[in-house]
């Protein structure tokens, strides 16, 4: 992708609460550069490949938005759980429970496509098939069963993924990552999650 450099405005960063993925509606932090025409993408610069079309949340999207950057409701957080769900926690303090973990997927770096592979993210909710993509921060809270974040309701895991190399040979690679971590950690329909697609960020 090429633009004038007239034409953008590059090495910008957003913290999570201002703009969501184009294609998934899920919120992005990160590198980010604009266009003159407003138009918004990941990475620094056009070169930091994979770029990925990101726009602004509305006002109304930003007050539903659960990051600590926002003012917590706990009346709303609660209806999200039912009271089996809700059983699992063990808070020192249930009126200001933790925050359940937000989508935000790593995006490979430069450094990562000259490795080859990178470490993907990710959680399951341990009483439901439900599946979330997470920054390797929320991954690290997760794991050190952090108060600030439901560490209680979701179990963390990583894959390492391959980036380079034929693509048939990354395909069968990243497959039987998945198939593997599927039974060993006991990950139902991940590969349905995934979508399949044993090739992203190919490059």
């Amino acid at each position: 992708m090429y633009y004038p450099l007239s034409q953008i405005k590059t090495n910008l960063y957003t913290n999570g609460n201002e703009f969501m993925f184009l294609a998934t509606k899920q919120p992005y932090r990160g590198n980010y550069w604009k266009t003159s025409k407003n138009r918004y993408y990941t990475g620094k610069t056009p070169q930091d490949m994979p770029v990925e079309e990101i726009i602004p949340f509305s006002d109304e999207e930003k007050n539903n938005l659960l990051p600590s950057t926002v003012k917590p409701n706990v009346d709303s957080f609660y209806n999200q759980y039912d009271d089996n769900s809700l059983s699992y926690l063990n808070l020192t303090n249930p009126t200001q429970p933790g925050f359940p973990p937000l989508y935000f997927p790593t995006l490979p770096t430069q450094q990562d496509y000259v490795n080859g592979e990178m470490r993907r993210y990710f959680c399951k909710k341990t009483n439901e098939i439900i599946y979330l993509e997470v920054s390797k921060d929320t991954y690290d809270k997760l794991v050190g069963q952090d108060p600030q974040i439901l560490w209680q309701l979701y179990q963390p895991f990583n894959l390492p993924w391959q980036l380079s190399g034929s693509k048939e040979q990354v395909f069968t690679t990243n497959k039987n990552i998945v198939e593997l971590a599927s039974v060993r950690q006991k990950l139902p329909m991940l590969m349905e999650y995934l979508k399949m697609d044993f090739t992203k960020y190919y490059k």
